[in-house]
């Protein structure tokens, strides 16, 4: 008759099948838990946007802009540069060395609404309001305000060299087809502008604009 060796450790019971079975059941909880929350941002970001609220009206206090500044805004998700430009700016936009190079200096193409179509592209010449998504490839331009060089005054696209007057309307010989979008505006008063609503009386479908 043959017995343990002196020392020897007793063998272990083998695991039981339900304690194996609860291990894997944690270990696939665990996993599944993680992956869920690595993968909520992602399904978040599927989820569109309430776009009721995504078109609701932005306004802006403009008390405090001074002349040759300019302020950003979002609505509908994108960039909205108000500027406020000075007498000699404004001058700057009529001239005829400066509509001779730009593309669509009377603004033919539907970029803008019929209160805007004219040679400041916006309600009041004072400030103007334009979606800053330059008409290439989407990217958005730089602002200059020419405080050093009055030449240089308007928009520039970093990415591939579009440039835009003040106005907004694309020079010649530049990637952009077309001038930068105006959104529905209105003033509520001198110093206060809504942005995203026409004024009383005028119709303008934002939609409808040629590009953006």
């Amino acid at each position: 008759m043959t017995g343990s060796a002196p020392g020897a450790a007793a063998p272990s019971p083998p695991e039981s099948p339900p304690r194996r079975d609860l291990l894997t059941l944690v270990t696939a909880s665990t996993v599944a838990i993680g992956a869920g929350a690595l993968c909520w941002p992602f399904l978040e970001s599927l989820i569109p946007a309430d776009s009721s609220v995504a078109s609701v009206p932005v306004d802006v206090d403009l008390s405090t802009l001074a002349v040759g500044q300019q302020v950003t805004v979002v609505w509908r998700s994108n960039p909205i540069f108000i500027t406020r430009r000075s007498p000699q700016a404004l001058e700057k936009l009529k001239t005829p060395e400066l509509r001779a190079r730009l593309r669509d200096p009377d603004s033919q193409t539907l970029q803008q609404p019929p209160y805007a179509t004219n040679w400041h592209r916006s309600l009041s010449p004072e400030y103007g309001v334009l979606v800053g998504v330059c008409t290439h490839l989407g990217c958005v331009p730089a602002y200059a305000s020419g405080a050093m060089d009055p030449m240089r005054r308007g928009y520039a696209c970093p990415c591939h060299g579009s440039k835009f007057d003040l106005a907004g309307r694309v020079f010649t010989g530049v990637p952009a087809p077309y001038n930068l979008p105006v959104p529905p505006h209105r003033m509520l008063s001198p110093n206060h502008l809504r942005i995203g609503e026409n004024p009383p009386g005028a119709t303008f479908d934002f939609s409808d604009i040629v590009q953006i």
